[in-house]
């Protein structure tokens, strides 16, 4: 077995409503189905090539916010452009639906900026850097340090 490619990521959320805002109206992923699945409302989004790419699925308010990190999911990577003024427009954007960004890194392989969505979960808005980079050198992507994007 191969796996071919990482087909969706489906998100365990406190409010499906807060989320689906979140990530329709800020992220300004296309929704295109809701549905009550095993008792617990679903939102899916789609960019248009696969039937989802994201699901959230409400569990409701029952578990703690905690400082250090957990066991579990570290972030969702989402590509918004390929240059670092696409990463700039991303910024004026998040701003503007009063979003304050955690941070900016340079990954060499990549530039992003990092949120948080309503449940504390961490999203990294990215811009690919010159594939020919990590191709000629995998190892290129074991960097980070912070990105100026004034």
């Amino acid at each position: 077995m191969r796996v071919l490619e990482l087909g969706h990521a489906n998100l365990f959320v406190s409010d499906l409503d807060r989320s689906a805002e979140f990530y329709g109206s800020v992220l300004c992923l296309p929704e295109v189905a809701r549905a009550v699945l095993n008792g617990r409302r679903v939102a899916f989004f789609s960019l248009g090539v696969r039937h989802h790419d994201l699901a959230l699925v409400e569990v409701g308010h029952g578990t703690e916010k905690r400082d250090e990190p957990q066991p579990g999911l570290n972030h969702l990577g989402l590509k918004i452009g390929d240059s670092v003024d696409d990463l700039r427009r991303g910024r004026q954007h998040l701003l503007s639906q009063g979003i304050k960004p955690l941070g900016y890194r340079d990954h060499r392989v990549c530039k992003s900026i990092h949120v948080q969505d309503p449940d504390g979960i961490r999203i990294e808005l990215y811009a690919d850097g010159d594939p020919a980079l990590w191709a000629k050198d995998p190892t290129a992507l074991a960097f980070s340090e912070p990105l100026h994007l004034d």
